[in-house]
């Protein structure tokens, strides 16, 4: 596998969120959703998804920067390590060091190259302390899969209220996916062994899938409160008045004060989103801020109207509005 920041075009140094914001691009670009029947995008998302799971994890990533794993995410053979032989070590108990480290072999330090490596593959071959410096006594042990990262877009109103989504994934195995209730953009759902195969009887990765979630027309959220601006007419704010206001349960009916003013916000308690980790019916508020709407058209009764009360009806509204 190619080296995994060449993959998803970052540099070494790069920050979690410029990584994931490469890998959110690109993973879009070569979803196999948007490439139906395209074998070399589904290869390169399947390299995509390989990559950031390596690197998205901060101590996978760690351990590749240092060189402990590879781009596979597998441990690195630690028999030649370059930089030479090092003399040093007691060669009666093996542990004589060779730029990575030989060792449990117990061959002469002292003997010339070619003799070196006959007795160190001789001793493999005989099955003496093959290993020590081979990685051979964990060739056959349980890997665990790759986890696989997968995005989904869904609406606004199905995050607030739960839904149920298909996902395809790059070999055409499809996932019934349940998003549950309150949701929020970015987050993340995991789905238990549902990523690669692991290796050697073990178990498999899991498909991790990270949630878009498209703006509302006209509500708009903040933490697991909802915020919404609703007109109101003139002689609504006047007079007061019982006036239908959307939620996302459906319309309600709100009383409107006599006198209210444009920007008058009232409170819709527990009619927000549902609280993260709350019980099922805990939810967030919702804020509903009035704004006085004239009619579209001149109406010339209602100009006489204002005329003849603003004659008698004098009040200053911009009285704080001076620069000394």
């Amino acid at each position: 596998m190619r080296d995994p920041y060449q993959v998803l075009g970052v540099a070494r140094g790069v920050s979690s969120e410029d990584l994931r914001k490469a890998y959110r691009k690109l993973a879009k670009e070569f979803h196999p959703d948007r490439n139906q029947g395209n074998e070399k995008a589904s290869d390169r998302f399947k390299e995509i998804s390989a990559a950031y799971d390596l690197l998205g994890d901060a101590d996978k990533r760690a351990k590749f920067d240092r060189g402990e794993i590879d781009a596979s995410g597998q441990p690195r053979a630690r028999g030649f390590g370059g930089g030479g032989f090092r003399p040093g070590g007691d060669a009666r108990s093996g542990t004589y060091n060779a730029g990575g480290g030989f060792s449990g072999f117990g061959f002469d330090p002292n003997a010339a190259g070619e003799d070196i490596f006959d007795e160190i593959f001789g001793q493999m071959r005989r099955g003496r302390g093959a290993g020590a410096g081979f990685g051979a006594r964990n060739a056959n042990r349980p890997m665990r899969g790759a986890d696989r990262h997968f995005n989904l877009k869904i609406g606004f109103l199905d995050a607030a209220r739960g839904c149920k989504r298909r996902l395809t994934m790059p070999d055409g195995k499809q996932l019934d996916v349940t998003i549950p209730p309150g949701l929020g953009d970015g987050q993340q759902i995991r789905l238990r062994h549902q990523g690669d195969a692991g290796r050697n009887n073990g178990e498999a990765g899991d498909a991790l899938i990270e949630v878009t979630v498209e703006p509302h027309a006209f509500f708009t959220r903040q933490g697991d409160d909802l915020h919404l601006e609703l007109p109101v007419t003139l002689d609504e704010a006047i007079l007061g008045a019982k006036i239908p206001v959307p939620t996302i349960d459906g319309m309600v009916a709100v009383g409107v004060p006599k006198g209210a003013s444009s920007g008058t916000t009232l409170r819709l308690k527990g009619r927000g989103f549902p609280l993260k980790g709350g019980a099922s019916d805990q939810r967030g508020d919702q804020y509903v801020k009035l704004k006085l709407v004239l009619p579209e058209k001149p109406n010339s009764a209602l100009e006489k109207l204002i005329e003849s009360w603003a004659k008698t009806n004098k009040y200053d509204v911009r009285a704080k509005y001076t620069v000394d």
